[in-house]
């Protein structure tokens, strides 16, 4: 994968290049949640890569970026995002976040907007983490970096997946894979980001002054960022759209697929006209 050097830390990430014969093509960029990697993002990317240059973003000791020792917290991701948007020269950008890539989405709408031509979350929160959730999210960070993912898998995989992903067979496959690539990173670095996440300032004032076009995702079964939390981000954003995902968990480009291509090709499409 190609990287980027952001004072001194590493930062990996994939990009599809300019369609052929489109070399005014807008880019899409995705940042994507906590414990995975942009190839969350692939049947996204396949399907829109012909339209949109689709690059993917890799976070500090996560997917293919390598650990760093500090900056796991929010702002200094969002930090890290602007400077490959401005690398590649690219800007402005339909940015499309799920769960911790929503986070650093919202910070880089309501900070650098100029740098965005849209904006859609996915799975996602304003707020500060739930103090409920806070100690359960540090011992299961906790325990990550000790024993691994494999010992509290189901505990961890219930709040990444809905209940219809994790009872359907055909999903196997998908678990197992995002365990094993989980496996390859350095446990330490996933505590790291994991408290990184849990650490995190509400932006619900900063985000009332977001203006480019915004679509809010959430699955109707999603138990990390509940549906209540997404509608709460959609009020606070101007003209901002809300969808509701059926047969939904947190992880929502994995899980249904389809229905969230659909759903992004028509909202950038809508977002393009001039």
């Amino acid at each position: 994968m190609p990287t980027i050097d952001v004072h001194g830390v590493t930062i990996s990430y994939s990009d599809t290049g300019v369609p052929a014969g489109l070399p005014d093509a807008p880019t899409i960029v995705f940042g994507h949640g906590l414990l995975f990697g942009g190839w969350m993002f692939r049947s996204q990317i396949t399907a829109l890569r012909e339209r949109y240059r689709c690059v993917a973003v890799d976070w500090r000791g996560q997917g293919d970026t390598p650990a760093a020792a500090d900056g796991y917290d929010m702002d200094t991701l969002t930090g890290d995002a602007v400077a490959l948007i401005r690398e590649l020269g690219v800007a402005p950008v339909h940015w499309v976040g799920l769960s911790m890539g929503g986070f650093v989405g919202q910070r880089i709408a309501a900070r650098h907007g100029e740098l965005l031509r849209s904006l859609t979350l996915l799975d996602t929160s304003a707020g500060a983490e739930e103090q409920s959730k806070v100690r359960e999210y540090k011992q299961l960070a906790l325990l990550l970096c000790l024993f691994g993912i494999r010992p509290i898998l189901g505990k961890v995989s219930s709040h990444m997946f809905g209940p219809a992903f994790l009872a359907d067979t055909a999903s196997v496959a998908t678990i197992d894979e995002w365990v094993g690539r989980l496996s390859r990173n350095k446990r330490a670095a996933i505590r790291k980001a994991v408290l990184g996440v849990v650490s995190r300032a509400s932006v619900e004032r900063e985000i009332t002054g977001i203006t480019v076009p915004t679509l809010v995702v959430v699955g109707a079964d999603d138990r990390a960022t509940p549906v209540e939390k997404s509608e709460h981000i959609a009020a606070r954003i101007p003209g901002a759209q809300l969808q509701i995902v059926a047969n939904c968990g947190h992880s929502s480009s994995l899980e249904q697929p389809a229905t969230i291509t659909s759903l992004l090709a028509k909202f950038l499409a809508t977002a393009d006209r001039p």
